[in-house]
């Protein structure tokens, strides 16, 4: 008799275990420190997450998987493949980068936000995230979803006595909860349909199922894809994102901005292509409609943001994450046409590193000019330059690259890969959509891109206009603004570190 007792492979899911286990030395720390002390914990949070990065390197050479079925070591629920590592680097690296903008924000914030709370919360969806692109059954899949969104809820209700953040809380947390009751309705159908959870027995029979079990996978395949559709913010399930962006604290606006996405998307990305293969002809058209609205939605309501002087470059921000998303979208709809869709989804990896990167990097200005303004409008970054030469300089950068112009190259070989992904799919109409947003976008980043070199209008009396670096806001940006230089420089480096072993 075969023993059910079997072995975990540490290394393999050494990343976000890592993540977890600070998150448990920081809710055990926070106990015995002095309130004077507090802030160490943010830096044994920032180093937590970078040890969780680096468990990354031993992972690069060969795909491992755990937790596997006896008898049956091909069908596993935890898999390190290539796939998982690029989002993992994705997700860590950006909780990193939020981290360091996390500790200037505590600071500043005095006791409106409790320090201990919030970096348990904080590691705790970091693992969470982190876990997801590993898991290869849906239940898995499920509760590292949750276990990575419902510590954000708190986060982004976390600062005391604030109603616009309470607010913003209530409406990502009620908007998320039915994301999630529909996603477990569906799944729950797929499982009465297929008898299996794993993503991989699950491609082989659903193809096979028919009579009335067929139209309860069908059911089960649209709601489950309807459930992703609210984590990815995509029209019409992004009505949360703007006030939930504005009413969070900076650096979580900056973490759901990537973090949140690339959560999202890998699981949409596991379920449609590596679960649902057979089914493409439904999902796949689903999908390049979602695409052509939401990016259509997210640049106009970009652009409808700049009718009033006082609009928040947050709120700019959020709509333009939501019109980032549609472009995310696409290839993973053209996936379902083509014939090669690991290429299709490197694409859509690709994609995410780029905007990951100069959208981190856009943040950790907001979080600058946000210290001496604290309204933080567009118009707050009139005459930037003047003020801090490097800090203009590289939100110009960072705004050219999510416009696809030069010198951002890295945003627009990153937007020629999606465009190719649809041409190559078939998807002429889309490609089509996608280059008149970007034509859309250009309005609002080159409006405020110039904005940031006009000259300044003279500052009332008492206002600080000067714009210091702390060390850990220096840090972020110098981070940001490397690897978007070095990837304008060489982008080719993208698309191999993101060729995926999904398949």
């Amino acid at each position: 008799m075969s023993s059910l007792v079997q072995s975990v492979d540490w290394l393999a899911v050494a990343p976000p275990t890592v993540a977890a286990v600070a998150g448990l030395v920081v809710l055990v720390a926070d106990l015995f420190l002095a309130e004077s002390r507090k802030p160490l914990l943010g830096w044994i949070s920032v180093a937590g997450l970078a040890a969780a990065a680096l468990m990354l390197l031993p992972l690069l050479d060969a795909g491992r998987s755990t937790f596997c079925l006896v008898g049956d070591t091909e069908v596993c629920s935890y898999t390190a493949d290539r796939f998982t590592l690029v989002i993992q680097f994705l997700v860590l690296g950006g909780a990193l980068l939020s981290a360091l903008l996390s500790v200037t924000a505590l600071k500043d914030s005095g006791k409106r936000l409790p320090e201990g709370e919030y970096w348990f919360l904080f590691l705790s969806s970091a693992a969470g995230a982190a876990l997801l692109p590993a898991s290869r059954d849906l239940a898995t899949l499920v509760v590292a979803l949750e276990v990575a969104s419902l510590p954000a809820f708190a986060l982004v209700g976390l600062r005391h006595g604030d109603r616009r953040s309470s607010e913003a809380a209530l409406k990502f947390f009620l908007s998320s909860v039915t994301a999630t009751a529909v996603s477990l309705l569906g799944i729950s159908f797929v499982y009465a349909a297929t008898g299996t959870l794993h993503l991989t027995r699950v491609a082989e029979r659903i193809q096979d199922v028919d009579g009335q079990l067929a139209t309860l996978a069908q059911t089960g395949v649209v709601l489950t894809l309807v459930g992703f559709a609210f984590k990815t913010a995509a029209v019409p399930f992004h009505f949360w994102v703007p006030d939930t962006y504005v009413g969070a604290p900076l650096p979580i606006a900056a973490y759901l901005s990537v973090i949140g996405k690339a959560v999202g998307f890998s699981g949409l990305i596991l379920v449609t292509v590596l679960a649902l293969p057979s089914y493409a002809d439904a999902w796949a058209p689903a999908l390049a409609v979602l695409a052509a609205l939401t990016m259509t939605v997210g640049n106009v309501g970009a652009l409808r943001q700049q009718s009033t002087r006082a609009y928040s470059a947050v709120r700019l921000l959020a709509w333009s994450s939501v019109g980032q998303a549609g472009y995310l979208l696409v290839p993973i709809a053209a996936a379902g046409y083509s014939d090669d869709p690991e290429k299709s989804i490197g694409s859509t990896l690709a994609y995410a590193l780029m905007y990951g990167a100069v959208n981190l990097g856009a943040f950790a200005v907001a979080a600058l000019v946000g210290r001496a303004h604290r309204l933080n409008r567009v118009a707050d970054y009139r005459g930037l330059y003047a003020a801090s030469p490097l800090t203009a300089l590289l939100m110009g950068f960072f705004l050219l690259c999510l416009a696809g112009l030069p010198p951002g190259v890295i945003g627009l070989f990153a937007k020629v890969t999606v465009f190719a992904a649809a041409v190559d799919a078939g998807l002429g109409w889309l490609a089509v959509v996608m280059a008149v947003n970007v034509v859309i976008a250009l309005v609002y980043y080159l409006r405020w891109t110039a904005l940031l070199f006009r000259a300044p209008e003279t500052a009332p009396e008492g206002e600080a206009v000067a714009h210091r670096l702390p060390a850990p806001l220096t840090a972020a940006l110098a981070l940001t603004g490397v690897l978007g230089i070095a990837l304008s420089g060489a982008p080719q480096l993208v698309l191999r570190f993101t060729e995926t072993g999904l398949f």
